[in-house]
């Protein structure tokens, strides 16, 4: 089943990839130029059906999240990305259409700006919440933000957007915990180093292609320019929450996180047993479980592994949600990490007991 899912996820994206390509060739080069026929309306009406209906439908397979919200967003932007793939002359017949889609993000666009003020609005209780919270940051500036918006997608998107952004530009005097029941991740590995290689090569990358790009495409330069200055950022603050965020083995809980990609709390009530077995430990990963380990060139498998009573949550890239039913741990200090938390969920066992 797990293999059947991400296949259908492959096809979805090869098909979405196959879907935009071919709209986008069909109207800016020669080959789709000749193609086309003298009356262009059935071909027109086709491309703004390609890329209003069917590649949100890939999408969300994709994704595999059906949401009719997410839906018509994603029709919405089809139908602006059509204003752009098919030429203006084109579209003469189909402005109601084409504005249609401009109404929709409109309208989408001003709800956000409120709930942007209400963030605002909200701004310094949620500062005196975390001050007042032993947490790290990642987790009391969410947990937070959870509070006063607990189902707002698009708050919890800009609130991991200024996360990042914390990281990467206001944590350099900050020093990383050395407590006893804190654990670093990634010093066993090369894990940091190869990040940093990844930022010189992406300004490497900028710096080659920008300039010959920008005399071709202006637009397609400037895009390109946006997401290797997003990337930079992004690896930089990744680099320092993984340095300023061990996990941490608290009483009851654990606070685990890898930079800026995943984060998870875990309760000792809610783990169901610990294993420790080299055989189990080196076999593949299923999709059921989440990862916390710093990998790089060689192949590095997980010092324990935590079986959940039931699947927990996780916090991903963006804010995104979802649920594991294992977590998979690698730490640099493995025998004192093993020691603490089999002494920790010894103690809720007997917890519950009594």
């Amino acid at each position: 089943m797990v293999l059947h899912k991400k296949t259908v996820s492959f096809v979805a994206l090869f098909l979405l990839l196959l879907v935009i390509s071919s709209n986008y060739v069909l109207y800016h080069s020669s080959f789709g130029l000749q193609s086309l026929p003298a009356d262009l309306n059935g071909v027109v009406v086709g491309s703004i059906l390609d890329l209003s209906l069917v590649a949100p439908l890939l999408f969300l397979a994709w994704q595999r999240k059906f949401s009719l919200k997410h839906f018509i967003v994603l029709m919405a932007t089809g139908l602006i990305a059509a204003r752009f793939i098919i030429p203006s002359e084109y579209l003469a017949s189909f402005q109601t259409v084409m504005w249609l889609g401009v109404g929709i993000e409109g309208v989408l666009i001003l709800f956000e700006l409120s709930l942007l003020f209400m963030l605002v609005k909200n701004v310094p209780p949620i500062l005196r919440r975390i001050k007042s919270s032993s947490l790290p940051l990642l987790f009391s500036f969410s947990r937070a933000v959870n509070e006063k918006f607990p189902n707002q997608t698009f708050l919890h998107i800009l609130c991991s957007e200024m996360l990042m952004f914390y990281y990467a530009f206001g944590t350099w005097k900050k020093q990383p915990s050395n407590e006893g029941n804190t654990f670093t991740l990634y010093k066993r590995s090369s894990f940091i180093t190869f990040q940093i290689m990844i930022i010189h090569a992406i300004v490497i990358e900028t710096l080659g292609l920008h300039w010959p790009l920008h005399n071709t495409s202006m637009t397609l330069s400037i895009v390109l320019l946006i997401l290797n200055i997003y990337s930079i950022v992004f690896f930089i603050g990744d680099i320092q929450a993984l340095r300023l965020n061990p996990l941490r083995v608290e009483d009851a809980r654990i606070y685990l996180s890898f930079g800026l990609a995943k984060r998870m709390e875990i309760s000792f009530k809610d783990i169901e047993e610990i294993i420790e077995d080299t055989h189990i430990l080196e076999q593949k990963i299923p999709s059921t479980t989440i990862e916390f380990i710093a990998r790089d060139f060689e192949t590095v498998h997980p010092d324990l592994l935590l079986t959940l009573k039931s699947p927990i949550e996780a916090t991903l890239f963006m804010g995104i949600k979802k649920k594991y039913k294992q977590v998979a741990i690698c730490v640099d200090d493995p025998h004192a990490f093993k020691k603490i938390v089999k002494e920790r969920l010894e103690k809720a066992q007997r917890d519950e007991l009594i």
